[in-house]
């Protein structure tokens, strides 16, 4: 009979066997729950995949037989076929559902034209373990196909939305784009046509069919989008619905459109070749434009002076105070720089703004610095987006590729390769009108918007507007003056080719020209027309009244003389019709 000491000894052991053996059925279990089948291995694989858009990596799990009938170009090609006519724009798969030796996939189609689209694939997978396969088919591109069924989407467009003046007398209305305007809607309207080339690719992703008729002008181009409206339409298997959705109409644009002051611009740009914007300052919202006001880029002549003269009070290189000498011309880096028609000029840099003088701004340009100069003209929209859609990008180089002294004076007076639309010059005019914040460009009347980011400080703003209202009262702006109304404005006269006549005639008071650099006081060339206007572009930027601004115009006209005599005339021709508008 054992003792009582191995009796103890005994079940110590009897107990830790047991123990050990719970222990390995506790990992067995374990083990055995977490195992995953190789079946259920490629059938979640496959899902995760689809997911991702990952199509090598689905090929690599096809059977050899698969991958011999179908290549992985075909095989990608044929999910991205059924994607593009399904206007797929994401994939989710549940939980893979084994059924006997397939798997059932539960997935939705997310699709911009017909929503969510659900069904199931089923996925047959032959072999077992790491010998695990897809015997892949063509039904599995997309879920509810058949076998010998092409999966087909018939599209219907609604019928196009209105464009609408602000007043909501329509501009472009119904299939004819009909309007009872006349000139205003023909202005400002655009056209209808085919899809430019760089678009082709998303309305075609969008749903949109290749033979519709999209904006590719004005306010049609602006618009498209919201005028479009959704498309709808059936998507097909074979002769079997899978999916249903109507079209959708767009909703109507009720733009910011002035009919009186675009009947104004219009009349005021005339036959010219040009461009002529109104603007409100406080909302950005742009109440006419004639011509190109967004699109024709060239030299701002003597309107850039607006932002020379920013730069150097913002960097305290100057003060409305400061006096310069008076002369004809600046010499910087052994070239004459000639002021319009030779005349003589300088005193408070107040007058010389007032009078446009280069001999002043043109130093004052090399002074503030080509860093100082690009980052001012950035600030107030140089080399950026304007915000509206088709519109060029003013631009002005950067500060390591103006170049010399000579090309940063004449970079400060709107000459060398600065380039600028009448809506950037026009833009930067009511940036001063909203004491130095930047207004966000609207065409869209429901879209009323406060002024953006500030591009100049407010003391700078106040006395830039203060020198601006002096142009106009006793400058080169005169022809822009409003009685009993306070005009703030800059002249402008960009020159396309030399006007310094090989004799100078007679200082005329009142004309602003941005002459080119001349070598010697003597020199001019050989084709010098002073006065040919087709010489240069007039500009004028300006707004009113100037203590309670409500609107900013800009006019630019192509070869069109000195901006104080075609220009500045123009303008107020259309701040009359705006100040005259009974529209808030």
């Amino acid at each position: 009979m054992p003792t009582p000491a191995r009796r103890r000894g005994g079940l110590r052991r009897f107990w830790a066997v047991g123990a050990l053996a719970a222990v390995a059925l506790a990992i067995g279990l374990l083990v055995g729950a977490l195992h995953t089948s190789g079946t259920e291995h490629v059938a979640r694989a496959w899902a995760a995949d689809w997911e991702r858009g990952d199509y090598s990596a689905m090929y690599a799990m096809l059977t050899d037989e698969a991958a011999r009938r179908t290549s992985a170009s075909a095989f990608a090609a044929a999910y991205r076929r059924a994607a593009d006519t399904a206007t797929t724009t994401g994939v989710r798969v549940a939980e893979p559902v084994a059924d006997g030796k397939d798997y059932d996939l539960p997935v939705v189609m997310r699709t911009r034209v017909f929503g969510a689209v659900r069904g199931t694939v089923v996925l047959p997978i032959v072999g077992k373990g790491d010998g695990a396969r897809v015997a892949w088919n063509a039904t599995l591109v997309f879920p509810g196909l058949r076998a010998g069924e092409q999966l087909h989407r018939t599209v219907e467009m609604p019928p196009r939305a209105s464009l609408l003046a602000r007043d909501g007398q329509p501009l472009a209305a119904g299939p004819s784009r009909s309007s009872t305007l006349g000139a205003v809607a023909a202005n400002v309207v655009g056209s209808l046509g085919p899809a430019p080339a760089d678009e082709r690719g998303r309305l075609e992703r969008e749903g949109i069919p290749a033979a519709t008729r999209v904006g590719v002008t004005g306010l049609e181009r602006i618009f498209d989008a919201r005028l479009l409206g959704r498309p709808g339409g059936r998507l097909t298997a074979g002769l079997r619905t899978l999916a249903y959705v109507a079209p959708k109409r767009g909703r109507d644009v009720r733009t910011t459109i002035s009919v009186g002051v675009e009947t104004a611009a219009i009349a005021a740009l005339g036959d010219r070749v040009g461009g002529i914007v109104a603007l409100r300052p406080g909302t950005g919202e742009i109440l006419a434009y004639a011509g190109i006001p967004f699109s024709g880029l060239q030299p701002p002549g003597s309107t850039f002076k607006m932002v020379t003269l920013a730069a150097a009070l913002e960097s305290g290189i100057a003060t409305a105070h400061t006096v310069y000498p008076y002369a004809t011309y600046a010499t910087v880096e052994g070239v004459n720089v000639s002021n319009a028609n030779g005349e003589s000029c300088g005193g408070t840099l107040s007058l010389a703004f007032a009078v446009s003088c280069n001999s002043v701004f043109v130093p004052l340009g090399v002074r503030v610095g080509a860093d100082r100069l690009v980052k001012t003209a950035e600030a107030l929209g140089f080399n950026r987006p304007v915000g509206i859609a088709g519109a060029a990008t003013s631009t002005i180089p950067q500060p390591g590729e103006i170049g010399d002294d000579l090309a940063v004076g004449s970079s400060a007076i709107g000459q060398g390769r600065v380039q600028a639309t009448a809506l950037q010059m026009t833009t930067i005019a009511a940036t001063i009108a909203n004491g130095g914040r930047r207004p966000r460009l609207t065409l869209d009347a429901d879209d009323r918007r406060s002024p953006g980011a500030r591009a100049i400080s407010a003391r700078t703003a106040a006395t830039v507007g203060r020198l601006m209202v002096g142009v106009v009262r006793r400058g080169t702006g005169v022809n822009a003056a409003i009685p009993g109304v306070a005009v703030a404005g800059k002249t402008g006269t960009a020159e396309l080719r030399t006007t310094v006549p090989c004799t100078s005639p007679p200082p005329q008071a009142g004309t602003d020209t941005t002459s080119t650099a001349t070598t010697g006081a003597e020199a001019c060339s050989s084709d010098s027309q002073a006065d040919d206007p087709t010489d240069t572009d007039a500009w004028f930027a300006s707004y009113a009244p100037a203590e309670d601004p409500r609107v900013a115009v800009g006019v630019m006209l192509v070869q069109s003389g000195a901006g104080a005599d075609t220009a500045a005339p123009a303008a107020k021709t259309v701040l009359e019709a705006a100040l005259s508008a009974t529209a808030p």
